[in-house]
Parts: C-alpha cells; sequence; structure tokens
C-alpha cells in the first residue's frame, strides 16, 4: 500500500474516532480527499480492495449455516423488498426524468429500473464491518442482516453474469461437485494446519485458490466462490479460529475498498445534487425493511436493529453502475453519482447504527405498533423463573464461570447468549442456558425478574456490549452485584463508571488462576521441583 494511502487512512480514521464515529468513515473521508487532491487509485488499490472483500465473504461463509438462508424472514423478506424497492424507486426516477431533470431525463422506463436496480443493494462489507465492531455478528437481528445480504449478493451475481453476455466455461457444472469431493481433503488439511502462521496461511489457500481461484478459472463470480467455500468448511471445529486468524487481514485490506470508493469519481455540483437526492430516499427503503420483518413476527427492536445494518447503498450497485455504463446503457457520470451517494449513505449509516439501541428506546412506543400478536420462535419471551445468578456470554470464559458458580450454588445460576448454536450445545450438556441479548432493552423488561437477581455476571466479548448491559440493568433498578470482563485495563475504569462494582482483566485473571493451579500442585506434592523452593 502506498505511504501516502496508509498516512491519509489512518489520520482520517483517528480523527473521526474521537468523535466516536466508525473508522470507515475516516477511510471513505480520506479517499475523498486524496481524490479531491487529484491522486488516483490504480490497479495496485483496487487488487488490496477485491482482496478485503474476497477474504470478507470468506470469513461469513465460515460463520454461516446454510439453512439459515432458507428461513422466509431472509429469502421472501430479501426477495420481496427488492421487488418493491426497484419498482418503487423505478417509478420515482421516471417522473423526475418526464419533469425534466437532469440526468434523469434520458432514461426511459427500462434504464429507470436498471437504475433502481442498483439501488436495491445494501453494503455487505458495511454491515458485516459495523456487526463486527459491536460483536453482534451472531445476534439474531445480526443474522436477519447478514442473511438478506447474501441472498442480495446472489440476485446480484445472477445479474452480472447474464448483462456481461459470458457463459461460464463448460468445467463449472463440476467446480461445486468438486469442491463437495474435496472436501474432506481441505477438512485434512485445517485438521493439521496447527494454530499459528500454518493456519493464516490455509485460510488464504482455501479463500483465495480453492474458492475464489477456482471460481474464477471457470468463468465464476470470484467473491461467490470464497464465500461459496466458507459456507462449505463453516462444520469444522477450527473454522470460527481461522475467522479470527484472518480478521486483522481481512481489516487491513478492506481499508482499500473504503479508499477506492471515494475515489471513484470526481463529484460536480450536478452530480452531488442528484446523489443528494438518491440519499433523502434511503429512509423509504429502512422502512421498507423494517415493515416487512414486522410481518414476518420479528420484534420491533430487532426489525429496527436490522433495519439500519441495511441503510445504505451497496458497492454492488457500483457494479452494476459500471456495466450499464460500459455497455453504453447509461451516462458515464451515473457511476460517480451512485459513487457518491454509496459514500454518504456509509457516512450517515455508520452513527445510525452506533446509536441504534437508543433511537429504537426514543421510538420504541410508536414501534411496537407494528408488531404482530404472534412471535418468532427467536424473538419468542424467555421464561427464567428462579435465576438469582446470570452468566452473560457463554463462551469459553462464561462457561468456566457458569460451571464454578453452578457447583457452589446450585440451580440458580442460569446462562445467557445470543448465539442459537451456542445455546443449543450448552442445553445439550446438561447447563441451563437460553437465548437472549444483554443490549436488548426488552430483555430485562420480559425475560429475568431483576428483582430476584443478585449477582450479574458479563463474559461478552465486546465492550460496547458490557456497557449496554450495566446500562441497561441500572435503569431497571438492579441492585444486586455487577461482574465484568475487560480485554485491556483503560476499559476498567468505562465499566465502573457506568455501575459494575468489580471489572477483572481476562489476561491478568487468567494468569492468577494458572499460578493458583500451580500452587495447588505444589502444595499437594503433586508437583516435585529440581531444587529446594526458598
Amino acid at each position: 500500500m502506498d505511504p501516502l494511502w496508509i498516512s491519509a487512512a489512518f489520520l482520517f480514521g483517528f480523527a473521526v474516532r474521537q468523535v466516536g464515529l466508525p473508522p470507515l468513515v475516516g477511510f471513505l473521508m480520506a479517499g475523498f480527499t486524496l481524490n479531491a487532491a487529484g491522486i488516483e487509485g490504480g490497479p495496485m488499490l483496487e487488487n488490496i480492495a477485491d482482496m478485503g472483500v474476497t477474504l470478507l465473504l470468506f470469513s461469513i461463509g465460515l460463520k454461516l449455516r446454510i439453512k439459515s438462508l432458507l428461513k422466509p424472514e431472509i429469502w421472501a423478506g430479501a426477495s420481496i423488498h427488492m421487488v418493491i424497492t426497484v419498482l418503487l424507486f423505478g417509478a420515482a426516477m421516471y417522473a423526475l426524468g418526464i419533469a425534466g431533470m437532469a440526468y434523469f431525463g434520458p432514461l426511459d422506463v427500462k434504464l429507470t429500473l436498471l437504475v433502481a436496480f442498483a439501488l436495491s443493494f445494501s453494503s455487505t462489507v458495511f454491515a458485516v464491518k459495523v456487526l463486527e465492531d459491536r460483536a453482534e455478528m451472531r445476534s439474531f437481528h445480526g443474522q436477519v442482516a447478514i442473511g438478506i445480504l447474501i441472498i442480495e449478493d446472489l440476485l446480484a451475481v445472477i445479474f452480472i453474469t447474464a448483462s456481461l453476455g459470458k457463459l461460464p466455461s463448460p468445467w463449472a457444472i463440476l467446480a461445486v461437485p468438486g469442491l463437495f469431493l474435496l472436501r474432506p481433503v481441505l477438512m485434512h488439511l485445517m485438521d493439521r494446519s496447527g494454530h499459528g502462521e500454518l493456519m493464516i496461511l490455509c485460510g488464504f489457500l482455501m479463500a483465495l485458490v480453492f474458492g475464489a481461484g477456482l471460481f474464477e478459472l471457470v468463468g465464476l463470480k470470484a467473491d461467490l466462490g470464497a464465500l461459496f467455500i466458507g459456507i462449505m468448511l463453516a462444520p469444522h471445529a477450527k473454522a470460527s479460529e481461522m475467522a479470527k486468524h484472518l480478521l486483522g487481514f481481512k481489516d487491513f485490506f478492506l481499508i482499500g475498498f473504503f479508499l477506492s470508493i471515494g475515489l471513484s469519481g470526481i463529484p460536480t455540483l450536478a452530480t452531488f445534487g442528484v446523489a443528494l437526492l438518491l440519499v433523502a430516499v434511503m429512509p423509504i427503503k429502512v422502512a421498507l425493511f423494517f415493515i416487512l420483518l414486522t410481518r414476518f413476527k420479528l420484534r420491533a427492536r430487532t426489525a429496527v436493529l436490522a433495519s439500519l445494518n441495511l441503510a445504505n447503498y451497496s458497492e454492488f450497485g457500483l457494479i452494476v453502475g459500471a456495466i450499464a455504463t460500459g455497455n453504453g446503457w447509461i451516462g458515464a457520470e451515473w457511476l460517480t453519482i451512485i459513487a457518491i451517494a454509496l459514500s454518504l449513505t456509509f457516512i450517515l449509516a455508520a452513527p445510525l447504527n452506533t446509536h441504534a439501541d437508543r433511537i429504537y428506546q426514543r421510538f420504541s412506543k410508536t414501534l411496537r405498533r407494528f408488531e404482530t400478536n404472534t412471535r418468532h420462535p427467536t424473538d419468542a419471551p424467555i421464561d427464567a423463573g428462579g435465576a438469582e445468578i446470570a452468566v452473560f456470554g457463554m463462551g469459553r470464559i462464561g462457561t468456566c464461570a457458569y460451571d464454578a458458580m453452578a457447583e457452589r450454588h446450585g440451580a440458580v445460576v442460569i446462562g445467557v447468549d445470543f448465539d442459537h448454536e451456542t445455546v443449543a450445545y450448552h442445553q445439550k450438556a446438561g447447563r441451563r442456558v437460553v437465548f437472549g441479548d444483554p443490549t436488548d432493552p426488552d430483555f430485562w423488561a420480559r425475560a429475568l425478574a431483576i428483582s430476584q437477581m443478585r449477582l450479574t455476571m458479563l463474559a461478552t466479548p465486546s465492550q460496547t456490549a458490557n456497557l449496554a448491559a450495566v446500562r441497561q440493568l441500572r435503569s431497571k433498578g438492579f441492585t444486586g452485584t455487577i461482574a465484568a470482563t475487560a480485554l485491556f485495563d483503560d476499559e476498567i475504569p468505562d465499566l465502573e463508571k457506568a455501575g459494575v462494582d468489580a471489572a477483572f482483566n481476562l489476561y491478568g485473571e487468567a494468569g492468577l488462576g494458572f499460578a493458583d493451579h500451580a500452587n495447588e500442585l505444589l502444595e499437594k506434592r503433586l508437583l516435585k521441583p529440581h531444587r529446594p523452593l526458598t
């Protein structure tokens, strides 16, 4: 990466972070600034951006279960939303063309529908980045948003393949069955790759060679190949570990993606005005998602958070726009218009997602009126009757905490996690674990009898989630003890300020626990030292 790109990305990313915005907003602003200075991206930045998107889709695949895409709220929600959006936006743009507005006039019915189609997608890159930053990838609203995005991406790939007029290679029909035949070999490679640098190289091999490389070789979309092989390897025990190993690389390469968006075109006053008009109709797109998701029996909060995750235009819109301009269907200025609109929706959607819970709480009474009388099974009320100790976040730390408290206090302990597979695993193992999101304001009102709780232990992997849970507890009048984990020492003061009675550094406590166990071994003379201890 060019030193200038790195410097600009860091400075702008650092600046926006200081005001509470995600760094990706700064990366976009860096791209606009470099563009205004006459600096172009070039093939190198394009390759870096493509690498980031490929690794992103591979990582999504590693965490995805194909059956989740078959849920009605996913495939039907995405399909219905796209049809309505295309028809509604297309009709509006055609009307503007008849009225004589600039850039809309040359568009006939088919072309307005094409532009509307480009604007019907939401950004997978943006949504995943926001969800990862908030540690909400495996939350219910996060899974709904990601599922809808994948359906949209598949529809986009079908359109791109058809519009390019290029048929895949005859060998393409063997690509998917061939990968399934290779699956045992690929699984074995993951098993034997250890936990270090070979695991990282194995991830790149799977994503770029067996996934993207193979699909591109047979004339299929490379990114789709990365997603497919990720889904195929998702059941492997090391899938989550591999995704974590690739996280830093993915985030770094995605910086190139956000820079390239800002560098994609030089706006004029006229194109900027049209882009603002497209941004102005974004609330309609978000509202439509909300209404559809509540019709599928999701609670208002779940629908709001998922809809805000989708409150932007997509990089696929740029691809569709590029195909349309390349074929001479629409003017080249439309590519710039879509790029500007995409960037602006990113900038606006970032703070909306940061404050999504506050937005919901502010308008919760109005939003709940859209809920159906029956609830989606995942959003149904939770009965945790009689619990006095709750452990939130049933990962390795939370599981150890649960087992220790259950051994000392018995059946009054309950675990809570927002990942269905994690909940199912613990229930099968005999633990009393329920599905729930501690950042959900409604959860505390419907799931747990706060007055009966003596102790709440927060072991979620996100500082944001822990802080949100603490605030929810204290706002509901909880007077019991709250203990929380932190990854870094500088996170502890914020937790204590929010109302945590005791915060513990995970690494520090792990070291103390290790020392305690070692001392126990010494005391029991199970460990014989080579020399006397003084």
